[in-house]
Order: C-alpha cells, then structure tokens, then sequence
C-alpha cells in the first residue's frame, strides 16, 4: 500500500469512527448453542469490559428449532475500542458462533 492509499484508508476509518458519538447506547448480539448458560457467558465476557450492565438489558431468543440461542447485550459503550474488545472476545470464545 502507497502513502496516498494508506491515508485515503486512515481517512475513511476516521470518517467511519465519526459516525458514531460516545458514548452511546449500543447493542451487543451473540449467538450458539442453546445451553443453559451460554447467556451467562456472554454477560461475563461483556462485563469485563462493561462492568454496569443494568437489569433489562440482557435478551435472549430461541432458535425456531430451539438449538440455537441469540444474546442481545444493551450497554452504554463509551469509545469504539471498547466495542473493539468487545467483540474480539466474544469472536475468540469457542462457543460463540457469530457476534454482531
């Protein structure tokens, strides 16, 4: 990558960043395996980077088969590279499926 291609990038991660105000009420959802505890482990992954997850701010949904379980996390994410870590945990974790 030449220095005009690496700042025409810099510029539009920038401009993706501004899209954005901190903080900001933000959802986080995970998905796997329907087990008793998989909402647990997604509330002990994001609370280590968000320790005041309030009541009401967890939901999960079933799969229509019932195997699979989507965990929506809602928090009051104060920058992106909290979201950053966030997710990058939540994508390491060999339980969870898919994180959006």
């Amino acid at each position: 990558m030449n220095q005009e291609d690496n700042q025409a990038a810099n510029k539009e991660a920038s401009e993706e960043d501004s899209l954005m105000e901190f903080p900001c009420s933000f959802s986080i959802k995970a998905m796997g395996i329907a087990v008793d505890d998989f909402d647990s482990l997604i509330v002990e992954i994001v609370r280590k980077h968000y320790p005041d997850i309030t009541e009401g701010a967890v939901k999960t949904k079933p799969s229509r088969e019932g195997k699979y379980i989507s965990v929506t996390v809602t928090i009051e994410a104060q920058s992106r590279e909290q979201l950053d870590n966030i997710y990058l945990e939540l994508t390491a974790h060999e339980r969870v499926l898919m994180a959006f």
